[in-house]
């Protein structure tokens, strides 16, 4: 059976408006395990059994080699027999942890749910912001396919590098059948928070209104198929959260994604 490890990587240097993503991992955790819920699954799958997923801690990064300590991180749990589940953090961690998957798995799928597409080629001088990893992925030969979902904040240059890197889009007026994630082979999840609606995920540094709600959310991830080999969890803020609302989404979207990897073969 699959074994999900959670790998904290409190990481937001590459924020461009508000920092604050690197307090994340240790809420998201809290709220997993508080005693106002349990640890079943909608999948099922009881992530409170013996030996269910293990916990890798969260990593103590450096200010010089942070990318370069996630990917020697990630990949060291790949080589355990691991499939990871990073908590960020920004999404600039998404770059060095595919640079990890890539190697083991060259034909990877990543299904990225996200209100940003994450493509430009450099934003504000900064080509690895957490504005650009899918353009590094992607001209990198990271991924052999990406899958965008919940997008609603495209712009021309946007569109110019989804269309150079044969990206498949679906904004939020269009979202598709989730039959679309009928996948094969294996697959990494990369969960933009901000993909819901600020009023289901209020702690994000960028809201935009017309997100998913968090049904929607788990109906797309539950429609994933393929062999899903890890995940990340990005761009929950605490500074910005109501109640720690936004914790314990992102904790129900953490038990899905590993209920869904422990099911996977």
């Amino acid at each position: 059976m699959p074994t999900p490890a959670i790998l904290g990587i409190p990481f937001d240097a590459k924020s461009s408006f508000l920092r604050g993503a690197a307090q994340a991992p240790p809420l998201i955790r809290e709220a997993m395990i508080s005693d106002a819920a349990n640890l079943w699954t909608e999948t099922g799958v009881d992530l409170g059994a013996e030996d269910a997923y293990v916990d890798s801690g969260d990593l103590d990064l450096s200010e010089t080699n942070a990318f370069g300590e996630i990917e020697t991180a990630v990949e060291q749990l790949l080589e355990e027999g691991m499939r990871p589940v990073c908590l960020g953090g920004d999404h600039s961690i998404t770059y060095p942890i595919v640079r990890a998957f890539s190697r083991k798995y060259p034909q990877l799928t990543i299904v990225h749910f996200d209100a940003h597409p994450d493509l430009y080629d450099e934003f504000e001088g900064d080509k690895l912001s957490h504005a650009c990893p899918f353009a590094r992925i992607m001209e990198g030969g990271l991924a052999s396919r990406l899958i965008q979902l919940g997008l609603r904040t495209l712009n021309g240059h946007q569109r110019e590098q989804a269309a150079r890197f044969k990206v498949e889009q679906y904004e939020m007026e269009r979202l598709p059948r989730a039959d679309v994630l009928n996948l094969q082979g294996p697959v990494y999840i990369s969960f933009d928070m901000d993909v819901l609606d600020p009023a289901f995920a209020p702690g994000i540094s960028h809201r935009e209104p017309g997100g998913m709600t968090v049904r929607e959310a788990t109906h797309f991830l539950h429609a994933i198929t393929g062999q899903i080999m890890g995940a990340d969890i990005v761009e929950y803020n605490p500074v910005r959260d109501v109640d720690q609302m936004t914790a314990v989404v992102g904790s129900k979207i953490l038990k899905e994604i590993m209920g869904k990897i422990i099911l996977s073969t």
